[in-house]
């Protein structure tokens, strides 16, 4: 079996570049990307903030700058704009959350997180909030 030859006038230094570059540019594509957890569209992180508070979300969860929300029963919301999952599974997309918020028994069933009547608004607001998190 013949190997393939790189093409004349190439070199090694310069086929490095093109596959780190190709890496680089792959990198900000997909599951987690920075650039798709960056906004959520016709969010307020301010309202998010009061969202998360009146809906009692700190009962459960850690949440950073939310007065009392120091719970472990589900996951610290802490950095959560780095994080790659919801529930373990779902790819952690503003879409994606806004589903979680809204219904998350019907995503995965027997979940501790209750289903509590989050309107697409505060939805929207509580991601915005929640995607602040761990921003640098």
């Amino acid at each position: 079996m013949m190997r393939p030859r790189m093409p004349r006038g190439w070199s090694a230094p310069l086929l490095w570049a093109g596959l780190l570059l190709a890496g680089l540019l792959a990198g900000g594509c997909g599951v987690g990307s920075r650039s798709a957890l960056a906004a959520v569209p016709g969010g307020d992180a301010e309202r998010g903030a009061e969202a998360l508070r009146s809906y009692g979300c700190g009962a459960c969860h850690t949440i950073p700058g939310i007065a009392g929300a120091n719970a472990l029963v589900g996951p610290p919301l802490t950095d959560w704009s780095k994080r790659h999952y919801i529930a373990g599974t779902l790819p952690n997309t503003p879409e994606n959350m806004l589903r979680w918020l809204q219904s998350p028994q019907a995503i995965r069933p027997g979940t501790a997180m209750p289903t509590l009547g989050v309107t697409e608004e505060d939805a929207r607001d509580i991601s915005a909030y929640l995607y602040s998190l761990g921003r640098n």
